[in-house]
């Protein structure tokens, strides 16, 4: 084989021509991109200025057989690129060898160096490589886990010769992949299989432990698996889309992949009626309002308007909030397994009933309500002085919302409230402890309550739930303070995932908080939420980007709630900015545990910590049982609840079972009779739902 003379590649700007001979596939070995099964002749050396004025000549070379029957690989193409380097340092000549065998591409300074460690390597099984405008004879390379090489030929012809071949080398290895995912999902079925046929009772059953713990990961495994390759196949069918540049995705993907076989499924703990695989399974920390728990007292009257709550009726809430940790005792962890080796990854948890004893006592409702338990800090909002003292002090008392709210980072689920469910609440705020919190003292440690002794001397905070919709689940919520002339109008879809050994809730919708007396409007979104480990002791953490902004001063705020990473790091990490868009000037930072201490820093060079743990917490006065109507979340859950206190969980189940039959029977009648819900405190305007009679029309 002749090579063509060669220069010396110093790097960035150098001249150089490079290996432009090809050899065909011998038989037997592995295809080398378009040339396997066909002699190709040699390839003249293409001359032409690259970037800083390099020359390049791809060369095709084929794995052949090497002495003894075993094959030797070597480079199917090799030669300079101009690559993209940054804005510093723009285009600079590389040498580049793309392994077919191995579905690699590596580049190198200059060839003299390719025999060392590459300066970088790019897997091309699921690559997108495309044409591209943005500078002559431009080509892009998008690996599939987003890294991206823009480079440059010395003239069309040869950058089509490279396309075709990475196009080629890409697909063959997304071919092997699939191959091979099939062979993983056929032992996997195998195994399923030889599980499920072993006898009911006798020293090896097919509900063993660790039977099901195999059973549960594989099929949890082979989801993820899948969950890739279909990424990378999706990548593949973009290849001819020169402009599309893949995105890393925001949302809980889901992939289609085997069913289950099992043949007995679970139903509220007990083996009975469960959906098979290709059903819907609810599982959410935040959970979404679906058939799970849909259940109905009586309706209230048709078309009933809002019902007038005396706040007189009110009381102190006291009634006990503890929750026992949701650890896996033997009994619970059988109930589990099964269930995760029935999912798939991506499923929407939103039809399988899950058995009771990871319920928390509590209705999505009235957690709701929980993220308003430190009132003061709401209200100290309206007391700022200045637009940036009150987006900052928005800004705090959002982060400080989660940790009571959440209940830390207990990993139980609130009841799914159902289509007409409401849930009435207010606070009685001191109005010595509402001021500005940069100017606020600092709160002493231990968990305090903030109690008025004097009516008179408190401000008034009332709060007022309503689920709307059943498809899609649909919460609502509205508080306002007329003293303070504010008010918070909010609406959240909530939608669960499944994603292998964890749970993901995605926080649907929006929030607005009005201050009338400065004309400004907050508009904020929420975190998604995560249950981990639910093979183990389950917990929760936040995730995601937030933002919060006021069209009318300019400000804006991005907060950020950081997963864990899978080694190492700390959990429940949070960091927020804070800024004067109309300036480009950051006014606050913010870092730390949205369950633990906060430490904000403000452009004056002043800091502040807050913890969470510490806050003052002010409670929430709610009627007696026996003044709520049928629909109030407490009232309509009262027997559930009191089971659970009890401990009790087939009493429990029962009695949920209920409230999911009348929620059945209800559902029925509406549809025959085609008549559309009719919330009692909301009504739909644009994507969004409104209190029917909101605190800003009266200003």
């Amino acid at each position: 084989m002749e090579r063509a003379a060669q220069g010396a590649d110093g790097g960035g700007g150098s001249n150089s021509s490079s290996r432009s001979s090809s050899r065909a596939t011998s038989a037997g070995s592995s295809p080398s991109c378009s040339l396997a099964g066909r002699a190709v002749s040699s390839r003249s050396a293409v001359a032409g200025l690259v970037g800083g004025g390099s020359r390049s000549s791809p060369g095709s070379v084929a794995a052949s057989p090497s002495g003894g029957g075993g094959r030797r690989r070597e480079p199917a193409l090799e030669g300079v690129l101009s690559k993209y380097t940054n804005l510093l340092q723009g285009w600079q000549n590389r040498y580049f060898v793309l392994d077919f065998e191995a579905g690699i591409l590596q580049y190198f300074v200059n060839e003299q160096s390719k025999h060392q460690k590459p300066r970088g390597a790019l897997s091309l099984a699921g690559a997108i490589v495309s044409l591209s405008d943005e500078a002559p004879h431009m080509l892009v390379v998008y690996s599939a886990n987003g890294e991206m090489y823009k480079l440059r030929a010395a003239d069309a012809k040869e950058r089509q010769f490279w396309v075709t071949q990475l196009r080629a080398c890409a697909k063959y290895h997304m071919e092997t992949n699939s191959k091979m995912m099939n062979q993983v999902e056929g032992q996997q079925k195998s195994l399923v299989h030889a599980i499920e046929s072993l006898p009911g009772s006798g020293p090896l059953t097919a509900l063993d432990q660790d039977l099901l713990l195999l059973k549960a990961t594989s099929a949890a495994t082979l989801s993820c698996l899948g969950e890739c390759l279909s990424l990378l196949q999706q990548s593949v069918h973009q290849v001819g889309q020169p402009s599309h540049k893949p995105a890393a995705s925001e949302n809980i993907l889901g992939w289609h992949g085997p069913k289950s076989h099992s043949t007995e499924p679970l139903k509220n703990g007990t083996f009975g009626s469960l959906p098979s695989a290709s059903a819907n399974i609810t599982w959410a920390i935040l959970p979404n309002s679906a058939e799970e728990e849909q259940a109905f007292q009586p309706e209230p009257e048709p078309n009933s308007g809002p019902e007038l709550v005396l706040s007189e009726d009110e009381k102190s809430d006291t009634e006990d909030k503890e929750e026992t940790e949701l650890g896996v005792m033997e009994d619970q962890r059988s109930v589990i397994l099964h269930l995760i080796s029935q999912l798939k990854l991506g499923m929407d948890l939103t039809k399988v009933v899950l058995p009771t004893f990871i319920l928390e006592k509590r209705s999505l409702l009235e957690m709701y309500a929980d993220f308003m338990a430190h009132p003061d800090l709401l209200l100290a909002i309206a007391a700022g002085a200045t637009p940036e003292e009150r987006v900052i002090g928005f800004v705090e008392y959002y982060l400080t919302s989660f940790h009571e709210g959440r209940k830390g980072a207990l990993a139980k689920k609130p009841y799914n409230p159902i289509i007409g469910e409401t849930f009435h609440c207010s606070w009685e705020v001191p109005k010595d402890k509402v001021k500005p919190k940069r100017t606020a003292p600092h709160s002493p440690p231990g968990h305090q309550h903030l109690t008025a002794s004097d009516p008179s001397e408190s401000y008034k905070l009332r709060f007022v739930a309503e689920q709307v919709s059943h498809h899609p689940p649909i919460s609502c919520f509205y508080c306002e303070c007329k003293e303070k002339k504010l008010c918070v109008n909010t609406h959240v879809w909530t939608k669960s995932k499944f994603m292998g050994m964890s749970v993901g809730v995605s926080m649907i919708g929006e929030g607005v908080l009005r201050l009338l007396e400065h004309g400004e409007e907050y508009v904020f979104t929420l975190p998604s939420a995560y249950a981990r480990s639910i093979l183990t002791v389950p917990w929760v953490e936040l995730g995601g980007k937030v933002s919060i902004s006021c069209a009318k001063t300019g400000y804006s705020a991005t907060v950020i709630f950081h997963t864990k990473p899978f080694y190492g790091g700390k959990v429940h990490r949070v960091t927020a900015e804070v800024k004067h868009n109309p300036t480009n000037t950051i006014v606050c930072k913010a870092h730390g545990e949205w369950n633990g201490t906060l430490e904000f820093t403000y452009n004056s060079g002043e800091t502040k910590v807050i913890d969470t743990t510490a806050l003052p917490v002010c409670p929430k006065r709610i009627r007696p049982l026996e003044k709520q109507g049928p629909m109030e979340s407490r009232n309509l859950w009262r027997e559930v609840t009191r089971y659970l206190r009890l401990g009790d969980i087939d009493a429990a189940t029962e009695q949920k079972r209920r409230l999911e039959e009348k929620q059945r029977v209800e559902e029925r009648k509406r549809e025959s009779l085609r008549t559309p819900w009719q919330p009692k405190y909301f009504t739909q305007e644009g994507d969004g739902w409104v209190y029917f009679n909101p605190l800003w029309k009266a200003y």
